[in-house]
């Protein structure tokens, strides 16, 4: 079983150091992975509620250690993500009111939907999350798409840590309920919920950039868009898996991907040592 730690870190993103098209000069990428951004804190708000509903029933002393590193780690993705999106807010994009929307949302479902119906939500999108994680992780040129060193260096954390903890959401849910039934429709409709709110917050995004506009350069983005490493048949086949009656996360072992990742980014000399917070600060 991964250990899931948490680790208080800190990124700052001076206004130099960002250009609005981050993501390797990219125009459609860099309003994806914004709206991605700006979906995180509220959402990472959710999972932890969702898990912390169920902590009391959880007798598994493992699994127990499992929730509470699970709910460390959400923590931290989501303050840190908040500070990213203060800073692209102020180059244009419209993390702010995708932040309200999602708060919104997710609020109405708390209000009306079954607890264990919230887990199974938790846990089908920790499955996307771990998904393009292992993309980041494995995916020379997912990497190289982060020409920002501060992004890449946050999102190359959040990927460590989603792959730490790609089980947690899993096996709670699986604890205290365990229907497949539940668990795939739910997957279904995620999905679709999912999707449309990417696309849809996406396009709204782009509308909204005056370099959209100018001749040739959305289309030149778009055709580059059927190649990205996160849109391939392995990560839709890795998606799909998800709706198997015996699915679980470790049936993808990523021992050695996150031991190395730990190393490179947290190890004696590793690349994010240097953002670690003291307890005491």
């Amino acid at each position: 079983m991964t250990i899931v730690k948490t680790r208080r870190i800190a990124f700052e993103y001076e206004p130099e150091d960002i250009p609005k098209h981050y993501v390797g000069g990219d125009l459609v990428m860099s309003h994806v992975v914004s709206v991605l951004s700006a979906l995180f804190p509220e959402g990472e708000d959710f999972f932890v509620r969702t898990v912390r509903n169920y902590r009391d029933d959880i007798a598994d002393p493992e699994l127990k250690k499992q929730v509470k590193g699970f709910i460390g780690q959400e923590a931290m993705h989501g303050r840190e993500h908040r500070s990213l999106n203060e800073r692209l807010a102020d180059l244009g994009y419209p993390t702010r009111r995708i932040d309200r929307v999602t708060r919104f949302s997710l609020g109405v479902g708390e209000r009306v939907l079954p607890k264990d119906v919230q887990l199974a939500i938790t846990a089908a999108l920790e499955h996307y999350t771990a998904t393009l994680a292992e993309v980041l992780l494995t995916d020379e040129r997912a990497r190289s798409m982060m020409t920002t060193d501060e992004v890449r260096h946050l999102l190359l954390w959040h990927a460590l840590e989603e792959s730490e903890h790609k089980a947690v959401a899993f096996d709670v849910f699986q604890h205290v309920s365990g229907s497949h039934r539940v668990r795939s429709w739910v997957m279904h409709a995620t999905t679709v919920g999912f999707l449309f709110a990417v696309v849809g917050e996406t396009a709204i995004s782009l509308v909204r950039d005056r370099d959209t506009w100018r001749r040739g350069r959305l289309r030149a983005s778009l055709r580059r868009l059927p190649q990205s490493p996160w849109l391939s048949r392995e990560v839709r086949r890795h998606i799909r898996d998800y709706h198997r009656r015996d699915f679980h996360p470790d049936d993808r072992d990523n021992t050695e991907l996150v031991d190395r990742w730990r190393a490179e980014l947290f190890g004696d000399e590793g690349t994010l040592v240097g953002h670690l917070q003291s307890a005491a600060s």
